[in-house]
């Protein structure tokens, strides 16, 4: 018999942990993948090597609970690529933002995903979005519009400007990771967790071999930092995983933004890289309305669920 994937636990404060954790791992990814991009490593080797060796600890753990044949069916392969196009380009697009601005910059601009999921909500999905939440998204884009104005002191050409065009790519990869929310959202209703991450990195594994030419031949030190960069994220994506089975998603969401410490410590002693006030305060206003977000969507999530049944859900 099959064990379960993920036992099934609603101790929050684990699942706050594990989302804590994975956040830690991501960052170390991260790390990497800048330490690399700044050496001369191609991005479309970098994604490959993210995608292929982050198969391992993920195929691992899904064969270990039983459930690979599982993992493997599905009924929606065609959805499967259209999410891992985005991905792909969401990932590879910030990659390449941060060969070119500091860490905390890039990963500041990149937290305005979530405040463009409401705009697409309401365009793509139909949802109805309230002047509640199209205020925290005004002000949200106001903190992105805060940390992006240094970046083009030097004017708008941005190709002849690195932070201008490292500023636009992260901006860009934003756009991307809401469109691949809004793509998974979609698969959830059909395929299971496992499905939906197995075929993210063989579809991405496989699109990214497109990039192929584009690649040199690694060093020892950079080849195993390649295969680190696949490793770490599949593991982070394993805690991710776990944390969305102890606790709802709406709960852990938030603590996402907990990267940002990780992000200016590395920044600072591995890049002594020292966050502008432009960046506290645009990241502190992007990351209290991205917040902001998360709970009216878990209140209105209450609020649904709560008409359909017939009575309250709240204490």
């Amino acid at each position: 018999m099959a064990r379960p994937l993920f036992p099934k636990d609603n101790d929050a404060v684990v699942g706050i942990t594990y989302k804590i954790v994975s956040a830690m791992f991501f960052t170390a990814m991260l790390t990497i993948v800048k330490i690399l991009g700044e050496g001369g490593m191609p991005v479309g080797e970098m994604l490959f090597s993210r995608n292929l060796f982050g198969v391992i600890p993920v195929a691992i753990m899904i064969a270990y609970n039983g459930h690979l044949r599982e993992a493997m069916t599905t009924k929606k392969p065609f959805s499967h690529v259209r999410r891992a196009i985005s991905g792909m380009l969401a990932m590879g697009l910030w990659f390449a933002a941060l060969d070119r601005l500091s860490f905390p910059e890039a990963t500041a601009i990149v937290y305005a995903a979530p405040l463009m999921m409401v705009v697409l909500a309401a365009t793509f999905l139909g949802e109805t979005v309230r002047i509640y939440r199209w205020s925290a998204v005004g002000i949200g884009f106001l903190g992105v519009f805060v940390i992006l104005i240094p970046q083009f002191q030097s004017g708008f050409d941005v190709m002849a400007d690195a932070k201008a065009m490292g500023a636009l790519l992260a901006l860009s990869s934003a756009v991307f990771m809401a469109f691949s929310t809004v793509f998974v959202r979609d698969l959830a209703r059909t395929e299971s967790t496992s499905t939906i991450v197995v075929y993210f990195l063989i579809a991405g594994t496989a699109i990214t071999l497109v990039t192929a030419p584009t690649w040199i031949m690694p060093t020892w030190p950079e080849a195993i930092g390649l295969v680190m960069i696949g490793v770490l994220g599949g593991i982070g994506q394993l805690l991710v995983t776990q944390a969305f089975h102890h606790a709802e998603a709406s709960l852990i969401a938030p603590f996402e933004y907990t990267s940002m410490l990780w992000v200016v410590a590395v920044g600072y002693f591995v890049f002594a890289e020292v966050p502008t006030w432009s960046v506290l305060i645009g990241a502190t206003i992007v990351i209290s309305s991205g917040i902001f977000v998360i709970l009216r969507e878990r209140r209105l999530g209450v609020e649904r669920a709560e008409r359909k049944l017939g009575a309250p859900l709240r204490s």
